[in-house]
């Protein structure tokens, strides 16, 4: 794969990097990139960050709140972590999605480590979690991005992030410290976070045969305005802050969604979705279709008759997210 350098460690400017790879850069072939970020968290796409996240913690600690423009869960950054993203163009993403996920985890297991692909989106060594990623899909592009906790701050990523108590326990789990752990336990022969990174980019570029791609100034330019104007904002960070009168969740094969409903007379006036589920496209594009929708399992069926359900909530079905909507059918 081609690769690109980008050694800038705001939060806010490489979510705007990864969005602009993912849209604007030619890709006439895979390309991947190697960054870190400042101290921050980093909320999924469907995620409320009052749920998720001790903003107090935050601020006081000057502990920067991002959102992405993917699913999933809340992420603790520092620099002993080192992210990674992939984009390409796909034509058959069943096949292209866990082909880019398995380029990390055959890199990893190339410099020893006995990894293993887990769930929806982790990647475990002797059970614990190293590293979660996520999609997102844009026209015929896709773009997989993930963390690699190296020698992160496990107390500060444990006081940062409040899971809701419920995903601890339907995981038989005690705490966030218990299911994690860092690669610099199993990377011994290497000197620290810089040497992964070197060793990473020579496998992923095989051994740099493929060419780097240079970003001009126009271009590192736009990423830094789009990360000022939207990644920044706080109508991107917070715009999902929960109003609502009627509040469901389940847990479906993409992942804990939590729908909140407001009814007008017999029909829908607000829909939102929240949550730690993974799906190719943002869930807003539903939201929008069901405002104004009859509020009845036929209205919704017949409001979403057209939708590709699944490209929004990976693995799930209209009858699926109508017995979510409407749990009384």
């Amino acid at each position: 794969m081609r690769y690109l350098r980008n050694t800038n460690t705001d939060p806010y400017f490489n979510m705007a990097f990864d969005e602009y790879a993912l849209e604007q850069l030619p890709l006439d072939e895979p390309l991947f990139f190697l960054w870190q970020n400042r101290p921050s968290v980093i909320v999924g796409l469907n995620q409320d960050v009052y749920a998720e996240v001790d903003i107090d913690y935050l601020q006081q600690h000057d502990i920067a709140l991002v959102r992405r423009v993917t699913g999933g869960g809340a992420v603790y950054h520092d620099l002993g972590n080192l992210n990674y993203t992939i984009v390409g163009r796909t034509t058959q993403l069943e096949h292209d999605y866990p082909e880019y996920t398995r380029h990390m985890l055959y890199a990893l297991q190339a410099l020893g480590i006995q990894a293993e692909l887990s769930g929806r989106n982790d990647i475990l060594v002797d059970g614990r979690k190293v590293s979660g990623y996520a999609k997102r899909v844009y026209k015929d592009r896709l773009m997989v991005h993930g963390t690699l906790m190296y020698d992160v701050d496990i107390a500060r990523l444990t006081a940062a992030l409040t899971p809701s108590k419920e995903k601890l326990c339907s995981k038989g789990i005690a705490s966030v410290r218990s299911r994690v752990a860092n690669l610099k336990d199993y990377l011994p022969h290497l000197a620290d976070i810089h040497a992964l990174q070197q060793a990473l980019e020579r496998h992923l570029s095989n051994e740099y045969a493929d060419a780097e791609y240079l970003l001009d100034d126009a271009q590192q330019q736009a990423i830094a305005m789009l990360g000022q104007s939207k990644f920044a904002s706080a109508e991107w960070i917070y715009n999902r802050r929960r109003p609502a009168t009627l509040q469901y969740s389940a847990r479906l094969a993409c992942g804990t969604v939590e729908v909140h409903l407001e009814i007008s007379g017999t029909h829908l006036s607000s829909c939102r979705f929240y949550g730690d589920f993974l799906g190719n496209l943002s869930a807003a594009d539903i939201e929008q279709m069901l405002v104004g929708c009859e509020y009845s399992p036929s209205g919704i069926a017949q409001c979403l008759a057209q939708c590709n359900i699944a490209q929004y909530f990976d693995g799930v079905t209209l009858n699926d997210l109508i017995q979510l909507l409407y749990p009384n059918t």
